[in-house]
């Protein structure tokens, strides 16, 4: 979804090819060995494999709402990092705590809040995480605080961030995170060419 976000607000199509991970085409393995969802292949043969670096590459091509603001860039980097790899061991662990019987559930969502509170203190200054304009930070940590949420929505709701409830709940309802929910039929070999965004 992250790479979708990317390239919708960059308003760059790509030829999308939806992919079910039970059945992975031999074309997908044959650019990209490792398997992972997203994967994107440029004209000139080269591929991107993470989110965050498709996202990147979109928004160099064409960034018509400046979400790589030079002014906030690095303070969105090290959010992002602080994201992808602090906040997204815990999630993992919050979301699949059957698997990880370490802890209790609730002392991996606990960890995890830990990040939950720089947010809030973030929005308690800005309408977005790091200003008043949406920036890449908003567009890359909104799924994993989604993902969060949908664990166990009640608690989510309970819990003392109302800034980060109430800026999750507008990006819930954006038309371009709407868009990027869009399901789309498994590609197989034939199938006609779906351009997204169309």
């Amino acid at each position: 979804m992250r790479a979708r976000l990317g390239l919708l607000f960059a308003e760059l199509p790509v030829e999308l090819r939806e992919i079910t991970l039970k059945n992975k085409p031999e074309q997908m393995l044959a650019i990209s060995p490792k398997g992972t969802v997203p994967v994107l292949q440029l004209l000139d043969g080269s591929v991107i494999e993470e989110s965050i670096e498709i996202m990147m590459w979109a928004l160099e091509q064409q960034d018509p709402q400046g979400l790589l603001d030079e002014e906030v860039l690095s303070q969105a980097n090290a959010l992002i990092e602080q994201n992808d790899n602090e906040f997204k061991h815990w999630l993992d662990r919050y979301k699949y705590a059957d698997r990880h019987l370490e802890m209790t559930q609730t002392e991996y969502r606990q960890r995890g809040e830990v990040f939950l509170q720089v947010l809030e203190e973030l929005l308690n200054k800005n309408i977005y995480l790091l200003g008043d304009s949406v920036t890449i930070a908003d567009i890359s940590i909104m799924p994993f605080v989604r993902q969060f949420a949908h664990v166990d929505r009640d608690v989510f709701y309970s819990l003392p961030y109302p800034k980060l409830q109430q800026w999750l709940k507008c990006w819930l309802a954006h038309a371009l995170f709407i868009q990027a929910m869009t399901k789309f039929q498994p590609w197989q070999e034939g199938d006609e060419s779906v351009i997204f965004p169309s």
